[in-house]
């Protein structure tokens, strides 16, 4: 999202965590979204923000590798399909709240949608080749090019700690990448332009940001809103790249749309990404802004050992301690941004 998942929800890695101690105060006021009164809730939130963002990865693998399905674009269209029904009917009921789709914020949020819907696409793309693992770190590139992007654009200065972490990051993916026994040259290749639309998306993001902001009647833009101008607007662009990139024809020949199975799980993982969206401002509203950052970099130590067991990846001691190397780096990264931004 990210970072992010692969779908309209950007909180899970793709929030810069200075801005999220922002979003947290501001975008999420106590009118935003009920929930029951639980005990505990912080455990509880937590949990279902790592169960959903774990979840979504997951699935969508199952769904490219275990079903075979090769139509990545239009899996990422129906999921947003999933999603914009999801917010706008939650929005209409008076669930949640979510910002009018004017013309003037539909103009401003188009450079930042393009690159959105290349960064979901890639995604998609990407994880139909390269196991679960694997990609947890060579997603880590996308934190390195986010980075040096802030320090070239925004001259944003970061300590010698983060530089220190980006490094690692960079060791753990050459030598992950140079020990996977399942290598395959397609899948790195649509994960290189995955990272560098994510840290486009990134940096795009905050440029027009404040833009977005006065275009809308509030005079703000919560993350909800933010899912539902993304995955409206992908709407469009998504039916195009479907016809562009002939995936009707296997649409219309393979017999897994004939499976309800088969719509149940890609529904379930539509749901899932929706799902991040909504655990993610919950476990932020209940912990702080440290916890969430840890806590999403250390979930995705076991989403890369369930996704070698669920897979039955075959790898090697020393492709093994690169990914754990690259996943230590995460945890190590987001303290160092944390520790700066204090």
């Amino acid at each position: 999202m990210a970072s992010r998942s692969t779908t309209g929800s950007f909180g899970v890695d793709g929030t810069d965590l200075e801005d999220v101690k922002v979003s947290k105060d501001r975008d999420c006021p106590s009118h935003y979204i009920r929930l029951p009164n639980i005990q505990n809730p912080s455990l509880l939130s937590g949990l279902a923000y790592c169960i959903a963002s774990c979840s979504m990865i997951l699935v969508n693998k199952f769904v490219l590798s275990g079903y075979g399905f090769s139509a990545g674009i239009f899996l990422m269209l129906y999921q947003n399909i999933v999603s914009v029904a999801i917010v706008s009917t939650l929005s209409l009921s008076g669930v949640i709240q979510t910002e009018p789709l004017t013309w003037k914020l539909i103009k401003v949020w188009l450079p930042v949608n393009i690159i959105f819907v290349g960064m979901l696409i890639t995604s998609m793309f990407s994880l139909k080749y390269i196991n679960v693992a694997i990609l947890t770190i060579l997603k880590n590139v996308a934190n390195v090019l986010t980075a040096s992007g802030e320090t070239y654009f925004f001259k944003k200065q970061h300590g010698r700690q983060v530089w220190i972490s980006l490094l690692l990051m960079i060791i753990s993916a050459i030598a992950g990448g140079v020990t996977d026994h399942s290598f395959h040259a397609v899948g790195y290749t649509w994960q290189f332009f995955n990272c560098l639309l994510t840290a486009s998306y990134s940096l795009t993001l905050r440029h027009v940001m404040d833009s977005a902001k006065q275009a809308t009647k509030s005079g703000n833009l919560n993350e909800l809103s933010m899912v539902l101008l993304n995955n409206a607007l992908s709407l469009p662009s998504g039916i195009i790249l479907v016809l562009g990139f002939n995936e009707v024809e296997y649409l219309l020949e393979t017999p897994l749309l004939r499976t309800p199975m088969f719509w149940l799980v890609i529904t379930a993982s539509g749901v899932l990404g929706l799902a991040i969206s909504f655990t993610s401002m919950w476990f932020l509203r209940q912990t702080s802004a440290t916890t969430y950052s840890l806590v999403g970099s250390l979930n995705k130590i076991p989403l890369s050992i369930v996704g070698i067991l669920l897979f039955k990846v075959r790898t090697s001691m020393e492709n093994s301690i690169s990914i754990l190397f690259g996943l230590l780096a995460g945890v190590f990264f987001a303290r160092a941004k944390l520790r700066g931004s204090s």
